[in-house]
């Protein structure tokens, strides 16, 4: 893990964010010796965030198919 100080992270912040994608993880270090570690996030995905099927029926037949279901519940 490379370790910047905190200078050269602000000088060059968009290239420590892209070593952080890259390798996982970048230490910037304060002039008081406090350490700071960048980590890049993992994005989150709905769990409902899926691919359609293709049921090769129209949109039209399953409004029809929706509405012969709720008759039959009355």
């Amino acid at each position: 893990m490379r370790e910047y100080s905190f200078t050269e992270a602000q000088q060059h912040f968009a290239s420590v964010l892209n070593e952080a994608k890259r390798e996982g993880t970048v230490c910037v270090k304060q002039g008081d010796g406090e350490l700071f570690y960048i980590k890049a996030a993992t994005s989150r995905k709905s769990p409902l965030d899926v691919e359609g099927a293709d049921l090769g029926i129209s949109a039209a037949e399953i409004v029809g198919i929706v509405r012969e279901g709720r008759e039959k519940s009355v």
